[in-house]
């Protein structure tokens, strides 16, 4: 009897136990492809993925500009879509230093070190009225 009793508790507890089930699956889908990154992205993303596959690599105008001869008469021209744009002058070889300065659209400025910079109309993006509002 009491063997019994131990067969018919033990089933109980294993019914009241939660059960735990691993479930694997194959690849199903193996044959499909991940949908274009371009369908999913918005806003500056979005504009970014545009411009890259129509070849423009550099869609925020955000790589190092050289310095041109840095006259008045021939600045170093920096292209933006702002009206205003933050600009770094490294004044000398050896500098371990930026000199940091506001240029305005249209209007030349002059670093302290003597070049000159002017900063124009920059390449306007597909998608871009999504992200910049004048």
């Amino acid at each position: 009897m009491a063997a019994m009793r131990s067969v018919i508790l033990s089933r109980l507890m294993m019914a009241a136990a939660p059960k735990r089930y691993l479930h694997l699956t194959v690849a199903q889908a193996a044959d499909k492809m991940m949908a274009d990154p371009v369908e999913h992205a918005t806003g500056r993303e979005k504009v970014e993925l545009l411009a890259k596959a129509a070849g423009n690599m550099d869609p925020f105008q955000l790589n190092v500009v050289k310095r041109a001869a840095g006259t008045k008469e021939n600045p170093t021209i920096i292209p933006s879509r702002l009206d205003r744009r933050i600009v770094g002058c490294i004044c000398e070889e050896d500098q371990t230093y930026i000199n940091w300065m506001w240029i305005d659209k249209n209007s030349p400025k002059r670093c302290g070190c003597g070049y000159w910079f002017k900063m124009v109309e920059g390449e306007h993006l597909p998608g871009e009225e999504l992200i910049f509002h004048h």
